[in-house]
């Protein structure tokens, strides 16, 4: 086991891997921007180091000082949380090429199945289905012309690179397309410094259902069941649930081993997500995998009991996986809802401040992961999610009834926050119903 880990990460993801490295008894380095110093990963962690000014290029995106802010710390490790640098296989090369183990997959896996152009024609020769598109990467606008053509529209222009919903556009027909083309270039470049795109035929109003992955490096591989992800505004999430009420147990096992033969097929290690989405005939589709922890994790590991975040950093320090796949098992509904500093009656504008007071939910099958506290100053160079509230119930209509309650007792003073859009949605009648996709939100009034 490692002595000491750096997390090169912030907020509440930060602080969920310093609490796993505590269970473990692994010392921990944090890493900060100097708008973060008074930041509640810097004071929880055993060291800190200042990596550079606010803007996450010169901070958290800074290499070169996460680099030295090992070799200063002696940190053995680098754990990437979720976004930043956590995709990014020039810098696991750079960690190798250090001596620093990387808490993830190798680069030659992210490079197989990081950029979404590259990750299609690997899971296609694995045999996973895959939405019908271009081979790789669309380099004219007359070759996007003619393959869009060739599916029938609408069609989809997403960027070849990242993730996060960025350098997405749908197309509905020949007349948009070129400008279509343009924006998620533009937004791709500015968001991932890469603007080459692929196209897909867009699915009308399919889920977003995404399996959970974990393999150790020993070529054991295991999956820990699904999240409906479907309820996304502009391609964000918001609320994640397990189990999916649209999958049958048949369905729900076809999905986890297809997702298993993908990892098997780019030599996948550590954790990792295949996203699929699922149209109203049971037909699944990939649609990108990311070599990463993700946001929702906490939802598999309530329905499960199996803590993800130390299982990377064991898997990462050698150890052979402690559970095999007839062992997962899903107990109950969880539920998980991103509450984000922003004001939903202002097109969801982000709303940056101190919070004045602070009262959070707790009971029993309720968890909160944030970095928040009174007193503390949400700035605005980051996104804007402040905490997760998790649930558990004995099944769907408890979980919701218990993400009400706890939601309702969630006091944040000096922002303003999505809280009563959330609770809003719990009350929708078609969410009760579990009757909605990814179009859902966007047809709400």
């Amino acid at each position: 086991m490692f002595k000491k880990i750096l997390i090169a990460n912030r907020g509440e993801i930060a602080v969920r891997v310093i609490r796993a490295c505590r269970e473990l008894g692994v010392k921990t380095v944090a890493v900060y921007s100097t708008a973060d110093k008074k930041a509640l990963h810097t004071l929880l962690a055993d060291e800190a180091v200042c990596i550079g000014s606010p803007p996450s290029k010169d901070s958290y995106l800074n290499e070169k000082a996460i680099i030295s802010a090992c070799q200063i710390t002696g940190a053995e490790a680098v754990h990437p949380g979720y976004g930043f640098l956590s995709e990014n296989s020039a810098f696991v090369r750079l960690c190798d090429k250090c001596g620093i183990k990387w808490i993830g997959p190798s680069a030659d896996s992210i490079d197989a199945v990081g950029d979404k152009a590259n990750a299609k024609n690997t899971m296609k020769k694995a045999g996973v289905p895959v939405i019908p598109g271009s081979d790789g990467v669309v380099a004219t606008e007359e070759e996007a012309e003619r393959i869009a053509e060739a599916m029938g529209y609408p069609v989809l222009i997403k960027a070849s690179a990242g993730g996060g919903g960025r350098g997405i556009r749908p197309v509905h027909s020949k007349d948009e397309l070129k400008a279509q083309i343009q924006a998620a270039k533009a937004e791709a470049k500015a968001c991932f410094g890469n603007d080459e795109i692929y196209i897909e035929k867009l699915l009308i109003n399919p889920r977003h259902v995404e399996i959970q992955l974990m393999a150790d490096e020993h070529g054991n591989v295991i999956h820990l069941g699904e999240r409906d992800c479907s309820c996304q505004r502009r391609n964000q999430k918001l609320l994640e649930e397990t189990p999916c009420v649209a999958l049958n147990d048949e369905l729900r096992a076809k999905m986890g081993a297809a997702a298993v033969k993908g990892a098997k097929a780019c030599n996948y290690t550590n954790a990792g997500t295949i996203e699929f989405l699922v149209d109203k005939n049971n037909n699944f589709y990939f649609m990108e995998m990311n070599t990463r922890i993700q946001v929702e994790h906490p939802v598999t590991e309530m329905a499960t009991g199996v803590d993800l975040i130390k299982m990377q950093i064991k898997t990462a320090a050698g150890e052979v996986l402690a559970i095999r796949q007839e062992e997962v098992v899903l107990k109950g509904h969880a539920i998980e809802c991103r509450i984000n500093a922003e004001d939903p009656k202002n097109d969801f504008r982000p709303c940056p401040g101190k919070i004045e007071g602070l009262h959070v939910p707790g009971g029993f099958g309720v968890r909160l992961d944030s970095a928040v506290f009174q007193g503390y100053e949400i700035p605005p160079f980051y996104d804007s999610m402040i905490a997760k509230v998790i649930v558990r119930g004995a099944d769907r209509a408890e979980a919701i009834q218990k993400m009400k309650v706890a939601l309702s007792e969630f006091l944040i003073e000096g922002i303003t926050s999505n809280i009563e859009f959330q609770l809003d949605l719990l009350k929708d009648e078609d969410f009760v119903k579990g009757d909605y996709d990814i179009g859902f939100l966007g047809r709400r009034k």
